[in-house]
């Protein structure tokens, strides 16, 4: 002890700390002791405390406690393939176990924010997971242990991204559903599907989104941005939320964008106005679409949140950051080309995929919700977002469409010029 004073450790902070020649090991049912090499002994006490100690809570998730030949305790970390004497928990011993949020930002990655933690508990739906922060964020679920469904309209991708999940975590509960937002009816049919399964849902994740699209109208006859950014998902809420409210508490993040702030929704009544929501071809511009369907996904985001909070529902959005290398803009050259040259300046897509992990899954946003998050920090979006008459005018225009587009035939159906069938023709512009 005299040696440690002498090089000024009893004078520091960590009081815990070991003399030279000594290793804290613990016991199969947690106990901590301490092994002294050169003597080749034992002692329950702490050299310096006094203090006998104790691991707290159980091993992380994707450990086990094994023993090796001699008869010594290993632990096993199946997820990053290693093998150590040191058990994790003494990291926590019951002494000094002091819980605090950490503090992220837009270096952390999703597998970061969800270190140590199981969530084998947890069912989550994430729409567009077969690449990008969708993939990103699903896996980082999925190797926690969540039972994890990629709700993807490519199947066969979606296959192919499971695949890659279970070959880094051959125990992960994962699965591909096929979930088209651009389809009123390929939304129901998936919650139809998911219903069956008899599975709560704790979080889902508005993911799936579309940007830079030449202009078409989806079989429901809206514009596809839209429908598929926004429209789309709300539906899917409108169709689980009751599961959701069964399981609560659970969550929704609706994942947004910055752009938001360059466009507005109302028109000259200040109303939330279709004609800028579901263009005519002549008027539309596929840069103002997107900005105009994640200005929605906010305002979607806190009306629902006002809504199903009090029942154990919250709803947050997200931005999951800048300068991000993502194939969301692929339907345009330009973007694209430009994306490619500043790809050695981007953020990875585990970076991209924290904040929504985090909103989703951190513990001390439990029960808070209607709030905007960009690199894991609260902001406040642009003013319009904040709007509650917005948000409300918004909701009750996707109630109406929902309502009457499920009602009307598919563009598919309808009769074609000529066809000798007789029956009101859709026309390109779209009305009420």
């Amino acid at each position: 002890m005299a040696a440690l004073k002498y090089a000024g450790m009893d004078d520091t902070d960590s009081e815990d700390e070991l003399p030279p020649g000594w290793e804290e090991r613990s016991t199969k049912d947690g106990w901590v002791h301490g092994y002294v090499h050169e003597e080749m002994k034992t002692q329950w006490e702490h050299p310096k405390t006094g203090k006998k100690k104790r691991c707290a809570g159980d091993l992380p998730y994707g450990w086990e406690q094994e023993t090796d030949g001699k008869g010594q305790l290993i632990y096993v970390d199946h997820i990053n393939k290693r093998t150590t004497y040191f058990d994790p928990r003494q990291a926590f011993t019951i002494e000094d176990v002091q819980v605090k949020p950490k503090r992220y930002d837009g270096n952390t990655a999703a597998l970061e924010i969800l270190q140590g933690r199981d969530l084998s508990s947890k069912v989550v739906i994430i729409t567009g997971a077969n690449s990008g922060i969708g993939f990103e964020t699903a896996r980082s679920f999925a190797l926690h242990g969540a039972h994890v469904i990629l709700a993807c309209r490519n199947k066969s991708r979606a296959d192919k991204a499971v695949d890659l999940i279970r070959q880094e975590w051959h125990k992960a509960r994962v699965e591909a559903m096929s979930l088209d937002l651009g389809s009123l009816r390929s939304i129901r049919e998936f919650a139809e599907a998911f219903r069956a399964q008899k599975l709560p849902l704790h979080i889902l994740v508005c993911n799936a989104a579309v940007s830079t699209q030449p202009w078409r109208l989806t079989e429901d006859g809206l514009e596809s941005t839209f429908q598929i950014c926004h429209l789309g998902h709300f539906h899917l809420v409108q169709l689980l939320q009751d599961v959701l409210r069964r399981s609560a508490p659970a969550r929704v993040v609706v994942v947004s964008s910055e752009s938001h702030r360059f466009t507005d929704l109302l028109d000259s009544c200040g109303k939330v106005a279709l004609a800028f929501l579901s263009p005519p071809q002549k008027e539309y511009w596929s840069m103002l679409a997107y900005n105009r369907a994640k200005l929605c996904n906010i305002l979607f985001s806190n009306e629902l949140n006002r809504r199903l909070s009090p029942h154990g529902v919250t709803s947050n959005a997200v931005h999951p950051g800048n300068m991000m290398y993502t194939n969301i803009h692929r339907s345009w050259w330009l973007m694209t080309l430009l994306f490619t040259l500043a790809r050695p300046f981007t953020k990875s897509m585990q970076q991209g995929a924290a904040t929504t992990v985090y909103c989703a899954a951190a513990p001390e946003l439990e029960g808070l919700g209607g709030m905007y998050f960009n690199n894991c920090f609260r902001c406040l979006p642009s003013p319009e977002a904040q709007s509650e008459s917005s948000a409300l005018s918004l909701w009750e225009l996707s109630e109406r469409l929902v309502r009457e587009r499920s009602a009307a035939p598919r563009r598919c159906d309808l009769p074609r010029p000529g066809s000798g069938v007789r029956g009101r023709q859709r026309t390109t512009g779209i009305r009420l």
